[in-house]
């Protein structure tokens, strides 16, 4: 059997790339159903793209590479499909866009625009080679069968959320190719402490996160392992094993003001009693034998500003993340030095593309993940589209 493109994977830049490669297009996928990523994200109503997704947004060794692909398929061309599809969505905070009702609109979209081309699920490939021509054994239900194809794509993803199937399969093959691979790591992924903020499990605040000099203002959630929320899990991407984070606990209060304040109003209190005014009590508890004991009105100004400057940069060193688990996102994987940021091609084996979570291109928590898979999908969908168009 040939065919002039078989793609690996039907997650969200296999689709996209299936709507655009053209006529003779095969999509395979381990998996029972196609869009499995899509169907559990955003709570299962898929937060698809972000208003606000730019190259600034992405994570890569080359932070430039992802720009050629988003600037020609950008967050308003999907918002045009959905919306041509008649998808209500609606916007959550800093600009994330959700299906009003199921993300399984956005699993059925992409399945219509990608016909006629073929969908084969439980499916795996092996014995990938290339002759001038790529060769794949697939074995469908128990059938293998012999596949040749003028293009390969590489679109099954990365090494998070194994329990749905994740595999390093994209790297495997790869690397067989010659392509390099960034370490990969887990991405957009809850950090670990032991048990050191049991007590505090489940109690949430407004926080600004900063880790390797970037940072995030969102809310930071205490867990039974360590901490988690969005603004954990945004600075997680830029985190390293060893290195610390720092917490802001109060980023829109000024808590020197606040104990200045109490200081001056109502000085028999204690510490505790005038920070829980602006934090969780039971953070505030958790605090209450680091802070120094007494009635306000008796400590200097100096004490104060070092308790509030401790808050405002509280610095702590995870001892892990919860790892591929609980990852949203793979950091890292197929170099973009090795492929061509225009067509997703790789630049020593014409014929082979790579596109969405398996190349070394990460997005931000927020819709800006998706938005990369579509527009590298769309991409390669051109190029090879294009390609065809010109072959005699």
């Amino acid at each position: 059997m040939h065919v002039n493109t078989l793609i690996l994977g039907a997650g969200a830049a296999g689709l996209m790339a299936a709507a655009h490669a053209g006529p003779s297009t095969l999509v395979i996928d381990h998996a029972k159903a196609p869009g499995e990523k899509i169907r559990i994200s955003g709570g299962g109503r898929c937060n698809f793209t972000n208003l606000y997704a730019g190259p600034e947004n992405f994570i890569s060794q080359n932070p430039h590479f992802a720009k050629s692909a988003l600037s020609r398929y950008t967050q308003w061309d999907f918002i045009d499909l959905v919306t041509r599809h008649g998808i209500r969505y609606h916007e959550k905070t800093l600009g994330q866009l959700f299906c009003d009702t199921s993300a399984k609109d956005i699993i059925a979209m992409l399945l219509a625009e990608m016909a006629p081309a073929d969908l084969w699920l439980n499916t795996s490939a092996a014995d990938i080679r290339h002759d001038g021509q790529f060769h794949a054994t697939l074995t469908r239900d128990g059938t293998a069968t012999q596949v040749t194809a003028s293009n390969l794509v590489l679109a099954t993803g990365g090494k998070s959320i194994p329990k749905m199937g994740a595999t390093g399969f994209a790297y495997q093959i790869a690397a067989q190719f010659g392509l390099n691979i960034i370490t990969p790591r887990p991405g957009l992924v809850p950090l670990t402490f032991g048990d050191t903020f049991a007590p505090l499990s489940g109690t949430a605040l407004p926080s600004k996160v900063t880790a390797n000099g970037t940072t995030f203002a969102e809310a930071t959630l205490f867990t039974h392992r360590g901490l988690s929320g969005p603004a954990i899990l945004q600075a997680s991407s830029y985190w390293a094993d060893g290195y610390p984070i720092t917490l802001n606990l109060s980023p829109a209060t000024d808590l020197m003001q606040v104990l200045a304040t109490a200081k001056r109003t109502d000085g028999r209190k204690g510490l505790t009693s005038a920070l829980s005014q602006v934090l969780p009590n039971r953070l505030v508890q958790y605090l209450a034998d680091t802070l120094p004991a007494g009635p306000i009105a008796e400590m200097a100004d100096a004490t104060l500003a070092e308790v509030a400057q401790r808050l405002h940069h509280w610095q702590l060193t995870p001892a892990g993340s919860e790892g591929y688990r609980t990852a949203e996102v793979t950091l890292g994987g197929i170099d973009t030095a090795d492929l061509n940021s225009r067509t997703m091609e790789a630049k020593t084996r014409p014929g082979l593309y790579a596109i969405g979570e398996a190349v070394d291109v990460t997005g931000w928590l927020g819709g800006y993940n998706f938005q990369w898979a579509w527009s590298s999908g769309w991409a390669c969908g051109q190029a090879i589209a294009a390609q065809s168009t010109d072959t005699p």
